[in-house]
Order: structure tokens, then sequence, then C-alpha cells
């Protein structure tokens, strides 16, 4: 290819790149959220949706909830039905996508977000079956020695 001919092909492709949505070749990739669970927890799924309708790719392992909390360092104490991973900070139970988003906005040195137990309300949590309650609840930041703090309450 001669450089007359590059410039003619350079030139096709930008006019192509052009017709495109706007935001289409540039926007930046989903994150992505390995999430373990048991096979048949409904509000599991519910929260991988959650994530889902809130702008993150996941990847669902069926199984070994338990020992990747033991493998990634999450204290027991804070367990819930599922733990994940997403840009190296562990997530475990039913935290909001909006307090993830912010997480990877801030970057604070820590282990990750918790939320203990499986509060109503939550993310995953929220379904018909539990007629609009909501509980207030805390989501934790846990640091890499297993302390925490407060990072965000809801309702």
């Amino acid at each position: 290819m001669n450089r007359r001919q590059g410039l003619v092909a350079l030139a096709a492709l930008m006019s192509t790149a052009a017709a495109l949505p706007t935001g289409w070749a540039t926007s930046p990739r989903r994150p992505l959220v390995e999430v373990w669970k048991d096979p048949h927890c409904g509000c599991c799924q519910d929260w991988v949706d959650h994530l889902k309708a809130h702008g993150f790719e996941a990847k669902v392992h069926d199984e070994g909830n338990a020992e990747m909390r033991q493998r990634l360092g999450m204290p027991k104490s804070y367990g819930s039905c599922h733990t994940a991973r997403v840009q190296g900070y562990v997530i475990e139970g039913h935290v909001p996508a909006t307090d993830i988003q912010r997480l990877l906005k801030e970057r604070p040195r820590a282990l990750g977000l918790a939320v203990p137990g499986m509060p109503i309300g939550s993310p995953g949590m929220d379904g018909p079956a539990y007629g609009g309650r909501q509980d207030r609840y805390d989501v934790l930041l846990v640091t890499q020695d297993g302390r925490h703090r407060v990072y965000n309450t809801h309702p």
C-alpha cells in the first residue's frame, strides 16, 4: 500500500467512526465484577442483575463463596451469601452499585466493601416478596487488617 492508498483508507475509517453513535468508539469498558455464589440463591442473582443495570459486567461462579471469601482475605464476620472481586477490591454481600462505583473512583487503601448478613431493602433483597420494606443498613469499608469504618448508610 502506498502513502496515497493509506491516506484514503484512513479517511474512510474516520468517516465510518464519525457515523457511529456518540461515545461508542471511545466508551470505557464496563468494570468486570467476578462473583461467587450458591447456584440456587435468587437474591444473589438479583444483586448481579442490579450491578449489570448500573454499568457493570459480571462473571458468575455458582460455587465457592466461602472459599473465595477466605482466599481473598475477607473476615468471616463480614460474611454474606456472595463474594465478589472488582479491580482488586473484595465486595461482600449486597453492596449497592453506587457504593462500588464510588469505591472505584476514590480508590481508598482497603480490602473492599461489605454488607454483612442480608438486610432487607438492599440490592437483591428488595423484590416484591419484601413488600417494599427498607431496613437501614451500613456499607462497611474493610481495611487490610480486618477493621472497618462505615462507608455509607442506606436508606
